[in-house]
């Protein structure tokens, strides 16, 4: 998992730092684009947060647009010269709204996410100083995307319909929900509606692997998402462009590509953790990426036979609280958390084969559980090819730029 060539690459470097496998990471350029059988792939910039791994990505045939985390870092991804980017949430940033307005080009690139009329009403507050009061002709639009949202919710004589079951997301679900806020829209000069977006979260976010119950309910859902996701969302689809000239429908994710592709309703897909494939991708039956980004943490001292104990460690990714969350040590093999302290703030003790054949000063591999959570305790990757660092990926922080 983590080569001899890339450990000695990087044996002199101090940690922490982040490292990148250029080459697993090119291989899952390739295999990724070979899931989502020919349909183009938009890809998730809060899964990388590194320009450079952008550029790499979008330079690769069955690639195009970025689903942008925030507005803030849409803007500062189109200064760096990055088109054709959706906002992949809706926003109330009213600094980012006004910059947005003030500049022809970026509105013209930069797609904003909306589920409701009371967030319609908040952009258009935002924009009022140039866009004018309603019935007036903008310069240049506002290019919109409708969420549509692809929870299942499993009718049931005795849940009375309460299953929820996927992401909280858009309220927007039903033909005449999506129709109510789509002729807003183009009712008002000021907006267009260019696109409709879903996320399965219930079918691409959720590992599928093991033989227990839990990973046979994870199937089942998988199962009936996907049938009832494709009878609404074709249905949903086909309303909307009745009214409105839409240019994409985005849908699936890294867990997904299969089934979203086989739809039949989507113009694109959307992916970017399987680039540097986390620890979470390890629980899907149907693929296995390569890992591709790694970090390293220093072997500080040896409380015992058979331990070691690294620097930090820390590095718990979002989501429910589980043992899941926690980055994978990626190398040596072998090696385990205490049951008792498990990743640490300032320090880790880990134990298990190998730790008695760690020096002080050594290093230890370990994967986030996330792709893009990397971001948030790095600010840039070295990169490895061929046995040598050959470069540097700067990162940027959740919202925008690292300060």
């Amino acid at each position: 998992m983590v080569s001899a060539e890339l450990r000695r690459a990087v044996g002199d470097l101090d940690g922490p730092f982040g490292v990148i496998d250029r080459d697993a990471f090119d291989r899952n350029i390739a295999a990724l684009r070979a899931r989502a059988a020919g349909l183009p792939i938009r890809v998730a910039s809060k899964s990388l947060r590194a320009p450079h791994a952008l550029e790499r990505v979008l330079s690769a045939p069955g690639y195009g647009g970025i689903l942008a985390f925030s507005l803030p870092e849409a803007l500062d991804l189109h200064r760096l010269g990055f088109r054709d980017i959706v906002v992949a949430y809706p926003t109330v940033h009213r600094e980012g709204l006004r910059a947005l307005a003030a500049d022809a080009e970026a509105l013209a690139h930069i797609t904003l996410m909306v589920d409701s009329d009371e967030g319609i009403d908040v952009l258009l507050a935002a924009l009022a100083p140039t866009h004018g009061p309603a019935g007036s002709t903008a310069a240049q639009p506002l290019r919109l995307c409708l969420d549509l949202d692809a929870s299942l919710r499993p009718a049931h004589r005795f849940t009375r319909g309460r299953v929820h079951l996927g992401v909280r997301r858009s309220p927007v679900r039903e033909v005449a929900e999506a129709l109510a806020l789509a002729g807003r829209i183009v009712a008002d000069r000021r907006l267009r509606l260019v696109g409709v977006m879903s996320y399965e979260g219930q079918i691409a976010g959720l590992g599928d692997a093991g033989r227990g119950a839990h990973a046979l309910a994870v199937r089942t859902v998988r199962r009936m998402s996907v049938a009832e996701l494709r009878e609404r969302r074709t249905r949903v689809v086909a309303a909307l462009r009745e009214v409105a000239e839409l240019e994409f429908v985005n849908g699936g994710r890294t867990g997904s590509l299969e089934t979203s592709a086989a739809e039949g309703t989507l113009t694109e897909l959307t992916a970017g953790s399987g680039l540097f494939s986390p620890g979470l991708y390890d629980t899907y039956r149907g693929f296995r990426h390569e890992p591709a980004a790694f970090f390293a943490l220093p072997v500080v001292r040896r409380p015992a036979p058979g331990w070691v104990t690294v620097a930090g460690g820390g590095w718990i990714a979002s989501g429910p609280p589980g043992d899941d969350r926690r980055p994978t040590i990626a190398w040596p093999e072998g090696l385990a958390y205490s049951s008792t302290e498990g990743p640490g703030e300032v320090q880790t003790p880990l134990h298990g084969p190998g730790a008695d054949t760690l020096p002080l000063g050594a290093h230890v591999f370990l994967r986030h559980a996330k792709a893009g959570e990397l971001a948030e305790h790095l600010t840039g990757f070295h990169i490895v090819a061929g046995g040598q660092i050959i470069d540097s990926w700067s990162t940027y922080r959740g919202s925008g730029w690292a300060h």
